[in-house]
């Protein structure tokens, strides 16, 4: 899916790129990210689709959403981690 494809089908499940990335706990930053690369991968593509979908069958899939208590995932890298001395000086 394009990116543009996504952004339209966020106007069909009538929620905004915001209230996305927080109703599915990823970085709204992360997901702008995709408009370089003009598509979306398949797991939010196909998200997004179920979303419209439902959204058209007068489903409330933000409260389905909501109960699984999704949880941001942090970073785990080493960042800017202090080199170690060596015990052999």
């Amino acid at each position: 899916m394009t990116f543009i494809e996504f952004k339209k089908t966020l106007l069909d499940a009538e929620i905004s790129l915001p209230k996305f990335s927080n109703l599915i706990k990823v970085s709204e930053k992360n997901i702008q990210a995709y408009k370089k690369k003009g598509e979306v991968p398949n797991a939010i593509a196909a998200l997004v689709t179920c979303f419209a979908t439902m959204h058209r069958a007068g489903m409330d899939y933000r409260n389905i959403i909501e109960t699984l208590e999704l949880q941001p995932k942090r970073k785990k890298g080493a960042g800017f981690k202090k080199a170690s001395k060596s015990s052999n000086t």
